[in-house]
């Protein structure tokens, strides 16, 4: 319903955002530390927003990028994670990472983010990771420009990653295809994607 909100920040606290915009306060749930990162009342902003309906509750939420909104999408697919847990979850690590760590099958990192537990942390790793394309989709041959012989695994846990927040593969290896990613880790190529993608 509504993809972004442009206004004036009229009240920040520790989980919500009040957004004037019109003559119409917008009462929009964040992550803390996306909060943080917004500046003082009265400054103008943009926030990209997600509307939230459950039988007893309609919310809005809001994200300060296509990738944190993408990776909260995902999460409340996930059986188990309602808003405010996925929320949570976005206020302790950032998506790449988040997502680097579903691909990887990282257990450890994911439990140990604030009310995930081992199974849990199990049960998020296996719902997102059916969500990705095949691993044959990935790493099947087409006219990439990206050379991958010398940092092949790096670079394709990126893809996947990447492709955790919604972008496809095409538009991935476009971002990638300039940048010399031979000596690259996994999470430098993310966010070098990511800094392309963004733009």
């Amino acid at each position: 319903m509504y993809a972004y909100i442009k206004g004036t920040i009229e009240e920040k606290s520790n989980s919500y955002v009040v957004i004037e915009n019109n003559g119409i306060g917008y009462k929009i749930f964040m992550s803390e530390s996306s909060i943080q990162k917004l500046g003082e009342r009265g400054e103008k902003i943009k926030i990209h927003t997600y509307y939230y309906v459950k039988e007893d509750n309609i919310s809005l939420y809001g994200f300060l990028s296509n990738e944190e909104l993408k990776m909260f999408e995902l999460l409340i697919t996930v059986s188990g994670i309602g808003a405010k847990s996925a929320i949570n979850i976005l206020s302790n690590i950032e998506p790449s990472t988040f997502a680097l760590a579903v691909i990887t099958d990282d257990v450890v990192k994911i439990k140990g983010l604030p009310g995930i537990g081992a199974k849990t942390a199990q049960r998020i790793i296996l719902e997102l990771k059916d969500k990705l394309k095949t691993l044959d989709a990935v790493n099947s041959k087409n006219d990439t420009q990206i050379k991958i012989s010398d940092n092949k695994e790096n670079i394709e846990e990126a893809i996947s990653a990447l492709m955790i927040l919604g972008y496809s593969k095409k538009e991935i290896e476009k971002s990638l295809e300039k940048t010399d990613l031979t000596e690259k880790s996994t999470e430098d190529i993310i966010r070098i994607g990511l800094k392309y993608l963004g733009k």
